[in-house]
């Protein structure tokens, strides 16, 4: 925790720094939200199923402050690059302008309370891109902020701002993500990874304290773009995957209900692409709902198969993996102190997460280093806490 605190507050103090030299005057008002990696249960949040992500010492963080009239201004360097300063009417909201800023628009557009004007900056540890949900982590901080602006009061729940995030990104920025990612980055736990219902929206904290053990994340450096057709079009086959069987989401089918519809599929003109997703689905909700048995118990070897069974899965029935994270998987089998790898997040490139002990992790680094064909890039992790309010610029800066 006070290594999470840390990292906050020396990011706190870049954004001070950057409004500074930017708008020449003190920030007043501060927020942030973490990325997330999710160790087992992927495209499954969507299907109503289970997912265990944890949060991550990874941030997004705003400074800034409030001003009477009707426009925001906003400055980021949070991809890494300096970009121009975006300024929009706060109640004539419309999608011109980077990407990244309809994530903030869409927000806006979802808050619910008193809109004010401001002036902020953006800076963020998260990568874009990677599979570690930069963009729940600017939607999740842009309504912590505009909570801040309001003195810190709020109307809501964090399950309700999670979805107000999740709305946000779904309507406004185009982006067809689930529940996850906004929900750990709001409730995540030190120590703990969180096994969700995303239908329900109910949440388990399981322990993951053990000080020998570490969640080793690997970025490929292959950029993904959620809001392009391959996730959309994934989304759709699951959808009406679970409609041939007769049930509302795939979190609601067996292997039974699967059985079934392999065996009518010509009958139902159900195409090989849609009867892989569904067995990837069915399979990975009981993959996470094993695993979660299976970490309460400190059973990691077992955990780790499961891991690489989900890779398996996802790279040859859901289809979202890329040559580089198979070959990222591939290297870390047969290393003593590996559990388990596997690719997280959408797909189409971004990160791996492994599960391993700690003092394996510079063997394995170097391994990677020696024969991925590309530039990784590698973070240490262990569950932190999902966002909360910096209460006094004292306390953190």
């Amino acid at each position: 925790m006070a290594e999470q605190l840390q990292t906050i507050r020396t990011l706190v103090r870049k954004a001070k720094k950057l409004y500074l030299k930017k708008f020449h005057e003190e920030a007043k008002v501060f927020a942030y939200a973490p990325g997330r990696v999710n160790l087992i249960g992927e495209h499954t949040d969507y299907n109503g199923g289970f997912v265990m992500p944890m949060a991550l010492p990874l941030y997004t963080v705003w400074a800034g402050k409030r001003y009477d009239g009707t426009f925001a201004e906003i400055f980021t360097n949070a991809a890494g690059v300096e970009e121009p300063t975006v300024r929009f009417g706060i109640y004539n909201l419309d999608r011109s302008g980077p990407a990244w800023s309809n994530y903030v628009k869409g927000v806006l557009s979802c808050y619910f309370g008193k809109l004010n004007a401001f002036k902020a900056v953006i800076v963020s540890t998260v990568p874009v891109g990677g599979g570690l949900s930069s963009s729940a982590a600017l939607s999740v901080s842009t309504y912590m902020f505009l909570d801040e602006l309001n003195g810190g009061r709020s109307e809501l729940t964090k399950i309700e701002k999670a979805l107000a995030c999740k709305k946000a990104e779904n309507i406004f920025a185009g982006a067809p993500c689930g529940i996850m990612d906004p929900f750990i980055a709001l409730l995540g736990e030190a120590e703990s990874v969180l096994l969700i219902d995303c239908r329900s929206l109910t949440f388990e904290p399981i322990t993951l304290a053990d000080p020998k053990i570490v969640v080793l994340i690997t970025n490929c450096n292959v950029r993904h773009d959620l809001a392009g057709g391959e996730y959309d079009e994934r989304q759709k086959e699951c959808f009406k995957a679970a409609e041939l069987m007769g049930k509302e989401f795939l979190r609601d089918a067996d292997y039974m209900d699967f059985r079934e519809l392999l065996e009518n599929r010509f009958k139902l003109k159900a195409p090989t692409s849609l009867l892989k997703r569904a067995r990837h689905v069915i399979s990975e909700i009981k993959r996470t709902f094993d695993g979660a048995r299976l970490l309460k118990n400190s059973k990691f070897e077992q955990f780790g198969r499961l891991m690489y069974e989900s890779h398996e899965s996802l790279r040859d029935d859901f289809e979202v993996s890329c040559p580089e994270l198979d070959q990222l998987v591939e290297l870390t089998r047969g290393v003593e102190g590996v559990f388990g790898s596997r690719m997280t997040g959408g797909g189409f490139g971004g990160c791996t997460v492994t599960l391993m002990y700690a003092d394996a992790v510079d063997k394995l680094i170097k391994r990677i280093q020696k024969g991925y064909d590309g530039v990784p890039t590698f973070y240490v992790c262990k569950p932190s806490n999902g966002t909360k309010r910096l209460c006094e610029c004292a306390r953190v800066a």
